[in-house]
């Protein structure tokens, strides 16, 4: 086993290594490396298989099937078009405006529907104002993964959390977890605003030409919008109530995308609507599950866990700290999933070994493992969604440029929400 263990952090961290200089694709690493894994006896096959998780490639599947017909309807048009009339064509408002409304869908919607929905927006108003559509697409990924730390369906750690801890119900995230959500929020605002100020500028002549355009004329078929939109609300409708139905999400989004196929029919749509995944990103998400299989299954991501935890010697701040910036630290360049399924067990461990109140350590789990997303843009299932995006738009977001911003943020919401631990449970 220790042997094997080597062998898994070696390919695991070569892979990474590769992946960051950006020298080949990174699909293409991921889905070596995954082989490897295989081929050299870490994991067999089955074994690969348990740690590929099916119900994050539905729900992406599902919902880029779902959008990718809705935005043959012009709604995506129509909704930049009034947000940017509204905004009164002004870029810094424009990108304000759309990180806002991403976090508070994000709280409510899982990140990569948010982020499917929003990120063809941002390219029609960019394109219109001829500006870069990169500072509007980093701050929605950022704004993704802090909005949906916020409540019990908005990020996976959370519904791993909630299912796991039955009293912590959907207001207890609520009431817990987006106070420092929202301060998170408004200290990002002029951040972003000081970050991107000489990337967002536009002329008077392009935002007049905004405030001059009909957003009624961008709908090319209302028929379909009809459908697109019943099937969009009974799918939000579906994740809402997943829980309650005994459904899971993948099961929504799949469901919603295959009815909106039978309502439109014609193989041009199915062939559109499986044209709209981004399979290089879900094969890159199926190597990367089984890449952090291969240390789940020899043992490491659990030592190095149980270490960590060991090293508090039962104080609760010392744990709440450790826990909230190791989640969040390895978060950013590890799947949260296999770490948060690893660190439930352990923190329910020491509940058994005295520490009574354990409730600032899964707010500390949560908001660790949900922010942390935002520090690499291998950090979270929205960052991969938008880069994929962006790439085939001909605006490439590289790992090295993202990191120059996400990474200090991400440090940033973590000593904000130190603080809020610190003075709403351990004082």
């Amino acid at each position: 086993m220790e042997q094997q263990a080597i062998w898994a952090i070696g390919i695991f961290l070569l892979t990474y290594g590769l992946i960051i200089s950006e020298k080949i694709h990174r699909t293409i690493l991921a889905m070596v490396g995954a082989i490897l894994m295989i081929g050299l006896g870490i994991l067999d096959q089955e074994t690969a298989l348990r740690h590929i998780d099916f119900n994050t490639l539905g729900l992406l599947v599902g919902m880029m099937m779902i959008v990718g017909i809705t935005a043959d309807t012009g709604v995506f048009k129509y909704v930049a078009v009034k947000a940017a009339k509204v905004s009164k064509g002004k870029p810094e408002r424009i990108l304000i405006a759309l990180m806002v409304i991403t976090a508070v869908a994000s709280a409510f919607l899982d990140n990569v529907t948010t982020v499917l929905l929003i990120v063809p927006v941002t390219f029609s108003i960019t394109k219109q104002l001829r500006i870069n559509p990169l500072p509007f697409l980093i701050s929605q990924i950022i704004a993704s993964n802090v909005g949906g730390t916020a409540t019990l369906i908005g990020d996976p750690p959370n519904i791993m959390i909630g299912s796991a801890v039955k009293e912590l119900t959907f207001m207890s995230f609520i009431m817990n977890l987006a106070p420092v959500i929202i301060i998170i929020v408004l200290a990002y605002i002029p951040v972003f605003l000081l970050l991107f100020r000489k990337q967002i500028r536009s002329t008077p002549e392009l935002q007049q030409s905004i405030m001059e355009m009909d957003e009624k004329a961008m709908i090319t078929d209302h028929k379909l919008l009809k459908k697109c939109l019943i099937v969009l609300g009974l799918t939000i409708s579906g994740f809402f109530l997943h829980q309650s139905l005994h459904l899971e999400s993948a099961t929504v989004a799949l469901a919603g995308a295959f009815l909106l196929l039978l309502l439109t029919g014609g193989e041009n749509m199915l062939e559109k609507a499986f044209y709209s995944a981004e399979w290089i990103t879900i094969f890159f998400f199926i190597g990367l599950f089984v890449l952090v299989g291969g240390l789940v299954e020899t043992g490491v991501v659990a030592k190095l866990a149980a270490k960590a935890v060991e090293l508090t010697g039962g104080n609760l701040l010392a744990s709440s700290m450790l826990i909230l910036w190791m989640s969040a630290i390895t978060s950013a360049f590890l799947d949260n999933i296999p770490f948060v399924a690893t660190m439930i067990p352990l923190i329910q461990e020491m509940g058994k070994m005295g520490i009574t109140n354990l409730e600032p350590l899964w707010w500390s789990l949560s908001l660790g493992a949900c922010l942390g997303g935002n520090g690499t843009l291998i950090g979270a299932s929205a960052n991969l969604i938008v880069a994929g995006l962006a790439a085939k738009e001909g605006h490439p977001i590289t790992f090295m440029k993202y990191l120059k911003v996400g990474f200090p943020l991400m440090i940033l919401s973590i000593a904000i929400s130190s603080v809020y631990i610190y003075l709403r449970y351990l004082i």
